[in-house]
């Protein structure tokens, strides 16, 4: 894995979804083998766009989704494959907690990273 510091801005979305008897999970499966993650990951301005499990919760998956800019996240929210997955969250009954973060142009913990 490479660890970097980002130097350009960029929007991050964190979004935990939330279900029970695995469907969190179930969620992210069918978002992987439908294809419509491949198709996120190749959209303007989509950096990152990856699932994690987390070790002390099995009902919750975090999403990490990292855009060039607001701009294009607006877009993203505009396409059609964003009702394929609200469909999906309503499928699976998931909630979510959502964190929003937008980095800044700043270079002067670098060093504390180990590359």
């Amino acid at each position: 894995m490479v660890y970097r510091i980002i130097k350009e801005t960029m929007i991050s979305v964190n979004i935990y979804y939330k279900g029970i008897n695995g469907s969190a999970k179930k969620f992210v499966n069918e978002m992987v083998f439908s294809g419509l993650v491949d198709k996120i990951r190749n959209e303007d301005g989509n950096l990152r766009y990856e699932y994690f499990y987390l070790l002390d919760d099995n009902e919750t998956v975090l999403l990490i989704d990292c855009w060039t800019n607001q701009e294009a996240l607006d877009i993203h929210h505009k396409l059609p494959i964003m009702n394929e997955i609200i469909k999906l969250r309503e499928k699976y009954d998931l909630h979510m907690v959502v964190e929003k973060y937008e980095s800044i142009n700043d270079t002067k913990d670098e060093k504390y990273i180990r590359k």
